[in-house]
């Protein structure tokens, strides 16, 4: 889907949107057409690069709150789209050494299974209920990425409630927690599921661009690859706070 994109680059309470950097899987990987994939090491380097720039990765929860508290300063939401299963092999030790924290965006229809909307590249491992239930109690926020990884503007009313509402139900039972966040399915979103999110009762909810519809449930984020070293990541989080001011 093409998405109108919007100048606007603060939400609806007038201040910057915060800065939340776009991962999916993390694992050592020759072939990655979709650019989805970050090589363990280069991962230990952009969270180095982070600690040492003054910067903290956290949940979105945590970066939630701590906004709503005016105390924000300094944070970074880390999130991670799809849930696979390399989140809990090779993510949360490297946030744990880096004492950092994290949210990932669990499909929850696809629990155990495989990336098969993307037939081009490899078959990635989605994390098992056993994996979603220990990257929580480790202290991982998990959030919905809806029930079956779809365009939600394509879908009627119904399967929209399915894809919010049983979502967040079935990974509330996995975990015993609160799931206060949604994160978008290919960044596809319109007033319509904006709506349907809101009202699905999520504290905030995550899309890739900015647009007309940007803001708490529909918060824009930074994409970041294998190819971000240094001098990008520094580039990108510059970009961010020169837009954020406009």
């Amino acid at each position: 889907m093409t998405q109108t994109v919007s100048k606007r680059t603060r939400n609806d309470t007038g201040r910057p949107f915060p800065y939340v950097l776009m991962y999916h899987s993390v694992a050592v990987h020759q072939h990655d057409p979709y650019l989805v994939t970050v090589d363990p090491r280069r991962f230990d380097q952009q969270l180095r690069w982070l600690r040492d720039n003054g910067l903290r990765g956290v949940s979105m929860g945590e970066l939630m709150r701590a906004r709503r508290a005016g105390e924000a300063r300094g944070l970074v939401g880390l999130t991670f789209d799809d849930g696979y299963a390399d989140f809990a092999r090779n993510v949360v030790p490297a946030l744990r050494r880096h004492g950092f924290t994290a949210t990932v965006f669990v499909i929850a229809g696809r629990i155990g299974g495989d990336n098969e909307w993307d037939p081009a590249g490899p078959r990635k491992r989605l994390m098992t209920a056993e994996e979603v239930q220990e990257v929580a109690a480790a202290g991982a926020e998990v959030g919905s990425h809806g029930l079956l990884h779809q365009h939600m503007s394509y879908l009627d009313d119904d399967e929209l409630v399915a894809e919010s509402v049983a979502s967040r139900d079935l990974l509330r039972e996995i975990t015993g927690q609160d799931v206060a966040g949604f994160c978008y399915p290919y960044g596809d979103v319109d007033k319509r599921v904006v709506d349907a999110v809101t009202a699905a009762g999520y504290e905030y909810a995550c899309a890739i661009w900015r647009s007309e519809v940007s803001g708490p449930h529909a918060l824009p984020r930074t994409y970041i690859g294998d190819r971000d070293g240094a001098l990008r990541l520094r580039a990108k989080h510059l970009r961010h706070r020169l837009t954020s001011r406009r």
